[in-house]
């Protein structure tokens, strides 16, 4: 099957084969045609697999069959930042040879522009949820109006706790209109919001739900937790990564593990909530460009992440929730091409590891690495006031060397190969705390 086939217009068959594109992705196979019947679409699509063409593509062939308005046609819900203007990119990309007009609104930069283009008139907007509920109460942003509404990665803005805004956005459209809902995973309550939303909705799975991509090939590294920088170090530069995208729980942690990667010399930026627009755009253009060897971003960062080919993802951190780590890998093995995604797994993470696994349903490769150690404050040498003041501690684990802890009861893993056991107490009194991610204006 070509592009042609699904009767596109000349104009995006042009913008198509601009930018190299020759044939459809499964899921754009299945739901071009779908959304060019205005059927609902509940869709199951990693990242990668070209998800966005497959609805900005039938939308744009849609509302050029009609006519233009002052107030949008079409609304796209995004969970971040990023991948709200990376859509909004894809919408102007492939519509460059139509006159419709598209803009793209989120938080975390001034508003009176977005307000401006807003009064002078569009057919496509984009948002984030807080940013567009802040404009329809400042009574620019009508949406009574919208024909069709897009939810990308509906299962992340539930996740950071969207779904409150997402109610009252809807009292703010009409009843009868078109919904699609895409999403990488399908926890219950995507399904329930999928339930209250569409209409007798086409559904489509391109991949078995909640899982990995099989272009990418999966590890996991077990070392100390005061060993991962070293590790990680190691690996980038005896690899020879030249773009590595790697994750951390915490804004805090990004920041640090940057000046570390600096002070390894590999050049490396963080990526978060509380960096400005401007220095999240500085730090993405440079990553793309290979000018940074390294990006550290957190979850909700990352979404709209959008390179092809990269070939690494770490996570430093496991993420505490299991569908993230899905999300965290579709960042490589993107439209056909292959990637690792590597997880340094410190014992304290062996829970969230077990997490992954079970939603994955299957067992994550284990691989050793001997890499030099760094030494940490507890064995350099102390004073004799020092020594006096610090209460007795435990053994320590992480030598250098990753990797090797056998499995314990559960389909789990150990961590350090020469750590311990620890009670369950003690397991759960070490484990780092579930929270979700804060909803991001």
């Amino acid at each position: 099957m070509s592009f042609r086939e699904f009767g596109l217009r000349a104009e995006l068959l042009r913008a198509v084969d601009t930018q190299g594109y020759t044939d459809p992705t499964p899921v754009q196979s299945e739901a071009i045609p779908a959304i060019l019947d205005e059927r609902d679409v509940l869709a199951g699509a990693q990242t990668g697999t070209g998800k966005t063409a497959a609805f900005a593509l039938p939308i744009l062939q849609l509302l050029s069959d009609g006519h233009s308005r002052r107030t949008p046609r079409v609304l796209v819900l995004a969970p971040t930042r990023e991948l709200a203007a990376q859509v909004g990119d894809s919408f102007q990309i492939y519509g460059r040879n139509l006159s419709l007009r598209t803009t793209i609104v989120f938080g975390g930069v001034g508003i009176q522009p977005q307000i401006d283009k807003l009064r002078r008139g569009i057919d496509v907007l984009v948002a984030t949820p807080g940013r567009l509920l802040d404009l329809a109460g400042r009574k620019v942003a009508d949406l009574s109006q919208v024909e069709i509404l897009v939810l990308d990665e509906a299962d992340r803005m539930l996740d950071m706790g969207f779904i409150h805004d997402i109610k009252r956005i809807m009292r703010l459209l009409p009843r009868e209109r078109q919904n699609l809902l895409f999403s990488a995973t399908y926890p219950d309550s995507v399904q329930d919001l999928a339930n209250s939303l569409l209409h007798n909705p086409v559904q489509i799975q391109i991949a078995r739900r909640n899982t990995a991509a099989e272009s990418v090939t999966q590890i996991v590294h077990h070392v100390a937790r005061d060993q991962k920088r070293a590790l990680l170090s190691h690996l980038i530069q005896t690899e020879d990564w030249s773009q590595v995208l790697v994750f951390t729980r915490t804004k805090h942690g990004a920041n640090r593990l940057a000046k570390q990667l600096v002070s390894d010399g590999i050049e490396a930026e963080a990526i978060h909530g509380n960096k400005s627009q401007s220095a999240r755009t500085r730090a993405l253009t440079g990553f793309k460009a290979g000018r940074v060897r390294a990006l550290i971003a957190t979850d909700i960062a990352s979404r709209g992440i959008d390179i092809d080919q990269l070939p690494h993802v770490v996570n430093f951190d496991l993420p505490n929730i299991p569908e993230d780590y899905v999300h965290r890998i579709g960042r490589t093995g993107r439209a056909g091409s292959e990637g690792t995604a590597r997880s340094l797994v410190s014992t304290e993470e062996g829970q969230f590891l077990r997490d992954i696994e079970r939603l994955l349903r299957k067992d994550i490769p284990v691989q050793d690495v001997d890499f030099p150690r760094r030494s940490s404050p507890a064995d350099r040498p102390q004073s004799a006031n020092q020594r006096h003041s610090r209460q007795p501690q435990g053994n320590r684990s992480g030598g250098g060397r990753s990797g090797g802890g056998s499995r314990s009861g559960g389909g789990g893993r150990s961590g350090g190969s020469t750590g311990s056991r620890t009670s369950g107490a003690a397991s759960q009194a070490g484990r780092p705390q579930r929270r979700r991610p804060q909803p991001q204006r």
